[in-house]
């Protein structure tokens, strides 16, 4: 049986490290979701404000993070709950992207919408420099360049 419980920014940061593919943890969210299996944590959510400056960012959350063990079914009970606990606050849209090469099932199964895919590429500006974590990043290269595609609901 799974279930949906809150959790903090650090707890949600942990998961991501220990589970994420290609991402690391982030510096702030809105709000973090995880999901248990018989009282352990298996799968995290991390909702923050939309990357893109040109998205509406105070009606729009954006799934910025989703990590699980591999769970059956819990990514897709994550992306349902932060759809629904962002419709609650007030958010018009959620929104999240996946790379190109993903299927989105998961998406899918909780209803979201594919949207489109872009282009991919470095979405840092060349010189620009973040503290993620205490890590001074500029044109970062811990992250995927490949084509993405967005999904909404």
């Amino acid at each position: 049986m799974l279930r949906v419980v809150p959790l903090t920014l650090a707890q949600a940061n942990a998961a991501v490290a220990r589970w994420h593919r290609h991402h690391k943890p982030v510096i702030g969210h809105r709000f973090s979701l995880g999901v248990e299996a018989d009282g352990k944590l298996v799968g995290a959510a991390i909702v923050g404000r939309p990357k893109s400056r040109m998205t509406e960012q105070y009606r729009t959350a954006e799934v910025t993070r989703l990590v699980t063990d591999g769970t059956k079914n819990a990514c897709s009970i994550l992306y349902a709950a932060c759809a629904r606990a962002a419709k609650e606050m007030g958010f018009t849209a959620i929104q999240t992207f996946i790379l190109g090469s993903e299927p989105g099932t998961s998406l899918r199964a909780a209803a979201w919408i594919y949207v489109e895919t872009n282009d991919g590429g470095q979405w840092v500006h060349t010189g620009q420099q973040q503290m993620i974590l205490g890590q001074t990043h500029g044109n970062r290269t811990d992250q995927p360049t490949d084509r993405k595609q967005k999904w909404q609901k």
